[in-house]
């Protein structure tokens, strides 16, 4: 085998006692540059979170650095002799110029720098951010009623914003949505929505808050729904008006709330197959109610409690067009539960009774039991899960008809699937049951999937498919199917 060296050239090893003296002697000679490099790491002096100089003793720094080269040397990043920093790099690992490594998460999984990373920052104006979203999808739908069907295919823009103040007390806070559909190919209605509302809370004291609220809502009267004009093309558009003012107050382990509610509807006509309308102002009408509620506070988390309520219903015209007064008074009242339990899960639950007594003799009053509630879940970080079941009371235009007890079954899964990816699905229940038994009752059953993939903070794309089927007791079935995709922009 040749060898690696000359056979010219002699090599010596170094003897134990020579190789331990030099050893020493080179441990002597770094230990104070050792020490000098560790004082110039992040957090090792107090002055390294606002990244001010630091001055190295004389009697401490490494032999061959003048005392001056000491003023450029800076906690907030190391140089090299070209004067390129190394920490401040961003392909250096930071970890890498620690002593004290960081703690790992208890799953082992990398924090996230900043949780709200992909959210939209908004538009700043005085003392108040906007946050506005533009959506625009292009959706098919197919509705079929029996042996009868039609489809459609229809652009939708939707328009969203939120409106808050930051202020240092008190909060103004204003919401809100519309919806615009235009026929691209098929018939079928189309569907615009709109929404706004504005809520100030007041800060009276520390146990002693005020709310006041105002808001409109449009939307047009479902096909399926029993008030509905059988024979109508477009149904009567519904224009509702809100007005509220409400206090709340902690009394040590009592907690108390009072509120009024006030609503004002308007009906349009409805256009009919035939060309002709149909005016529908005798179902306008004005709407109050006072609610007191009051709860006991067993601990933080656990608070039973019990509500009360009285209201007034009064319509523009005393007789309708076939000739019943519907008026109503109304009263109300629950016993329940809420209950917080952080982020995990949180809701409350409540059963109680309601009645209209309507102003004619010849309609019976329309009563029962309610139940409602709400049941916020996170099984696991990234999923959500809302469970919600309400009762309400629906007044009818039927002849010799009170109305229905409306009874509906909800859910809601968010579930992130990557950090820019979230799907979606939801699901209810809604059943209408006429208690006078000359109207039929009939069930609503609707599900939906959706997947939002954030392209960035202020894009998304969307996609979202629904179905829709409606029963009644004799007669046919409806069913509506959609599917569309979409773009969302956000600031």
């Amino acid at each position: 085998m040749t060898p690696f060296y000359p056979r010219t050239k002699r090599t010596t090893l170094a003897r134990p006692a020579a190789t331990a003296a030099w050893l020493m002697a080179n441990c002597a000679l770094f230990l104070p540059n050792a020490v000098s490099a560790q004082a110039l790491l992040p957090g090792a002096n107090a002055t390294a979170a606002t990244g001010t100089t630091t001055q190295i003793p004389t009697a401490a720094a490494s032999p061959g650095i003048e005392p001056a080269d000491t003023d450029a040397i800076t906690t907030n990043s190391i140089s090299t002799d070209a004067g390129e920093p190394l920490l401040n790099d961003p392909t250096v690992d930071e970890d890498m110029a620690r002593t004290n490594l960081r703690e790992n998460t208890v799953d082992g999984l990398r924090a996230q720098l900043d949780i709200d990373r992909n959210d939209a920052q908004g538009i700043r104006f005085g003392s108040f951010v906007l946050k506005p979203t533009l959506g625009q999808t292009y959706n098919f739908e197919s509705n079929k009623t029996g042996s009868s069907k039609e489809n459609r295919s229809y652009l939708e823009t939707g328009l969203k914003g939120t409106l808050t103040s930051d202020w240092s007390r008190h909060q103004l806070t204003v919401t809100g949505e519309g919806t615009w559909q235009r026929n691209v190919s098929g018939t079928g209605e189309t569907e615009p929505t709109a929404d706004i509302e504005a809520a100030l809370r007041l800060d009276l004291s520390e146990q002693t808050t005020a709310t006041l609220k105002a808001g409109y809502h449009f939307e047009r009267e479902d096909s399926t729904d029993p008030n509905a004009i059988t024979n109508a093309s477009v149904q009567s558009g519904i224009d509702q008006y809100t007005l509220g003012a409400g206090i709340e107050r902690d009394f040590g382990i009592l907690r108390g709330s009072a509120k009024i509610d006030f609503d004002r509807y308007v009906y349009g006509d409805a256009e009919l197959n035939n060309g002709g309308s149909l005016s529908l102002k005798d179902r306008n009408r004005n709407a109050g109610a006072v609610t007191v509620r009051v709860g006991y506070e067993l601990s933080p988390a656990l608070i039973p409690f019990i509500e009360a309520s009285a209201g007034k219903s009064i319509y523009d015209l005393r007789r309708d067009t076939l000739g019943f007064e519907r008026s109503y008074n109304s009263y109300g009242a629950r016993a329940g539960v809420e209950a917080d339990l952080g982020e995990k899960l949180n809701g409350e639950i409540a059963l109680g009774y309601q009645t209209y007594r309507f102003d004619d003799n010849r309609l019976d009053d329309l009563r029962g039991f309610t139940v409602d509630g709400t049941i916020n879940w996170s099984p696991q970080r990234g999923t959500d899960v809302a469970y919600g079941i309400s009762t309400g009371l629906e007044p009818s235009t039927t002849a010799g008809e009170s109305g229905a007890m409306v009874y509906t079954l909800s859910s809601r899964v968010t579930h992130e699937l990557r950090s820019a990816l979230v799907a979606r699905l939801s699901n209810s229940l809604t059943l209408r049951n006429f208690p006078s038994g000359s109207s039929q009752d009939e069930k609503v059953w609707a599900a939906g999937a959706g997947l939002t993939w954030d392209l960035n903070r202020y894009l998304a794309l969307t996609g979202d498919v629904s179905y829709e089927r409606t029963t009644r007791e004799t007669g046919p079935s409806t069913n509506v199917a959609r599917v569309g995709v979409g773009l969302t922009l956000r600031r």
